[in-house]
């Protein structure tokens, strides 16, 4: 499904060939911006052999840009496949190898329960059965002091129970090997030399922190997925040289950075927000470029719908991040990760979410998605349950026969079959009833967890103008805009592909994180600055494989809490070596960064530092200033839809408009969709939509100043 639009944002040389490839549950998204022109194409995924839906969208993209494999100059790549690994339970068998007596740590956790009064509560299953978790004497105080060496001979015992059990992966964390990782690094030798084949984390190289569930947790989830995503990337790799392409291949992730596909097969999972992380880098470039200082992206897709809050350009970011939970919008009920993550909620609400009704007799909405294969019954390829894209069109949204710019017909009469089976005649509802219902309920998830995240993140929606893009966003980006009160929505350029535009935004970057604890009633700078120092050189040597002598930046930080808190706060630190006039410069910041979250300081308190960050990345050029809009003139539609309204019930004719008819000054009023390849757009009853100076779509709701 290709697609060429004017790129209004390329911070590229004009002879450069940029492609981006992103791998979502439903569908491959690809963007490739070249002399000024952006092409995009949109192509379904290949579960079995993922690599296969990219082979086939970079065949269509170069084919529709006129170019060869040989002319791409960069490829960059996210991909969903190490979270679904994980949500489904589909990595290789892997073992950890811990320290005696800290067998279960996986499965104790910190002993917290998401839900205090659930007697019969389900907890997420530790990724390693308890059967391989092995453990061998060794041990290490705080500081990293050996109080007993390790057993080499214990861990060589260990091989045959690892090749018993036809182990394919093994994770590797000691108490405090964070502080010293000697014993740790001399276990990964060991199994180098009886098991050379075998790919081995080291907890103090995938997550060097204190808090051992954490880091367990992070280390086994690495190895859990490394197998399969080595081997699928290196599969990729090839395919894409013997086409012909001899461009540098970069991997998005999930803080927001590239990486080299070396560093990928080391860390895979830090690659598993990787698809998200490029839609939040798209809506902070937009959010820049216009001139938006208050932004919530919604980006929904065929598998799931993102929410990221995003402040002066920048979104949210984390240390930590929870994959496969068991409790929907529960905090505490998926496994731990920490790594580097954009923060955003992340639910399974996409066109492929499939709809039920439930014991009580409610229409529920996902987390199971129809996926590509078989896809919403509407695909014609075998699926019989009912998705949100068939919801759609029993609504009238979507012309069965120009669906995805033609490229894909539609089949009415099987959407209503699966929704009159399995939601219409459960609730004695027509199918086209029950399609509204199904619809209604998905824009109530979607703005429930938009809610959620605005109160955990101490924030509201007050002035802030939604970014609607992805396959799903601007189909139901208006009506979930009302039930959170937000009154400007802007659709840009090449929306459906948001995401893939993203990774070309990226910065080539990196972030190290490691503990080293400390309170500033007896800080010691030296050593901090010689911490600092060793994270400044493995951060700039995994950024130099990429960054091609490109100018970069660094920021650090210090994650902090009053004595005996459980929580830190993350304060910046200057980009240099550290003095002791520093030291209360640095606790006046944390003082205020408390005071913004909880009202007020606590004088008296000391205060001890947990961890420290750096985060090298390269420059990128700042997006343009915001354009004046031409003379304001009213668009003619193509044609017209019998489409149903999802508030009232009402079926009526709504206009119809092809986005690259619309020059920018162009104005139109609600009801009426705005069709394109990827994605349309719904300018629901209540609301206006022009073309501002870039070609994006601002819509208004009526009664507010545009």
């Amino acid at each position: 499904m290709p697609n060429s639009l004017p790129s209004h944002v390329m911070p590229s040389k004009p002879a450069a060939v940029r492609l981006a490839v992103d791998i979502g549950g439903t569908f491959t998204d690809l963007a490739l911006e070249t002399r000024g022109v952006r092409h995009t194409a949109k192509v379904l995924t290949t579960p079995d052999a993922p690599e296969r839906g990219v082979m086939t969208g970079v065949g269509a993209i170069l084919a529709a840009a006129g170019l060869a494999a040989g002319d791409i100059t960069i490829l960059v790549h996210g991909t969903t496949l190490a979270t679904n690994a994980v949500i489904e339970r589909k990595g290789a068998r892997t073992a950890l190898i811990t320290t005696e007596g800290f067998r279960d740590v996986l499965a104790l956790g910190n002993e917290s329960r998401y839900d205090q009064y659930d007697l019969n509560i389900v907890l997420p299953e530790p990724l390693v059965p308890r059967y391989l978790r092995l453990t061998v004497p060794e041990r290490l105080d705080n500081e990293g002091h050996v109080l007993r060496a390790l057993d080499e001979e214990a861990v060589r015992a260990l091989v045959p129970v690892l090749v018993r059990h036809g182990v394919q992966s093994v994770a590797v964390g000691f108490i405090h090997g964070f502080v010293n990782p000697a014993h740790e690094r001399r276990v990964r030798d060991i199994l180098g030399e009886m098991l050379p084949d075998m790919p081995v984390s080291l907890a103090s190289d995938v997550s060097p922190e204190m808090r051992e569930w954490e880091r367990f947790s992070t280390t086994a989830a690495n190895a859990y997925v490394q197998p399969m995503m080595a081997r699928y990337l290196g599969i990729l790799e090839a395919d894409l040289r013997a086409m012909g392409m001899a461009a540098p291949i970069f991997m998005m992730l999930s803080g927001g950075g590239l990486t080299t596909i070396a560093t990928a097969c080391r860390f895979p999972i830090r690659l598993v927000e990787s698809g998200p992380a490029g839609g939040a880098i798209f809506s902070a470039t937009i959010a820049a470029e216009c001139g938006l200082a208050a932004v919530l992206s919604f980006d929904m897709g065929g598998t799931t719908a993102k929410i990221c809050l995003i402040d002066d350009s920048q979104p949210q970011t984390s240390r930590s991040f929870e994959v496969a939970r068991v409790g929907r919008f529960r905090k505490g009920s998926g496994l731990p990760l920490r790594i580097p993550v954009i923060e955003m909620v992340e639910i399974g609400a996409g066109g492929g979410s499939l709809a039920h009704v439930d014991s009580l007799g409610r229409i529920g909405v996902g987390p199971e998605s129809a996926g590509a294969d078989p896809g919403p019954a509407c695909y014609g390829r075998g699926g019989v349950h009912p998705a949100v894209t068939d919801a759609n069109l029993s609504l009238g949204r979507y012309d069965p026969l120009r669906f995805a710019g033609g490229a894909m017909t539609l089949h009415p009469d099987a959407a209503l079959a699966a929704l009159d089976a399995d939601v219409g005649r459960p609730l004695s509802l027509s199918p086209e009833l029950a399609g509204l219902g199904v619809v209604e309920m998905v824009d109530e998830n979607m703005a429930n967890a938009a809610r959620v995240h605005a109160i955990e993140s101490g924030k509201t929606y007050d002035g802030r103008t939604m970014i609607a893009f992805g396959g799903g966003g601007p189909v139901h980006g208006y009506r979930v805009a009302e039930k959170i009160g937000i009154s400007r929505i802007l659709v840009p350029t090449g929306a459906g592909v948001g995401s893939a535009i993203g990774f070309l935004r990226a910065p080539v970057g990196y972030e190290v994180v490691r503990s080293l604890y400390q309170r500033f009633s007896t800080l010691d700078v030296g050593a901090v600055n010689a911490l600092l120092g060793d994270m400044t050189e493995e951060a700039e040597a995994v950024v130099a494989e990429g960054s091609f002598g490109a100018a970069t930046r660094q920021v650090r930080t210090a994650f902090m809490r009053y004595v005996g808190q459980g929580h830190e706060i993350p304060v910046s630190l200057p980009d240099r070596v550290l003095t002791q006039d520093d030291v209360a410069g640095i606790r006046a910041a944390y003082d205020r960064a408390y005071a913004h979250f909880y009202d007020r300081p606590v004088p008296g308190s000391d205060v001890e530092i947990m961890s420290y960050a750096v985060q090298v990345s390269t420059l990128t050029e700042p997006a343009g200033g915001v354009l004046s809009d031409g003379a304001a003139f009213d668009a003619s539609a193509a044609r017209s839809q019998l489409v149903r309204d999802t508030t009232t019930g009402e079926v009526s004719d709504w206009a119809i408009y092809d986005r690259l008819d619309l020059a920018p000054g162009a104005k139109l009023q609600g009801p009426a969709i705005i069709v394109e390849n990827e994605t349309s757009t719904l300018v629901g009853p209540g609301w206006t939509a022009h073309i501002d100076s870039h070609g994006y779509i601002l819509m208004v709701r009526m009664g507010e100043v545009a």
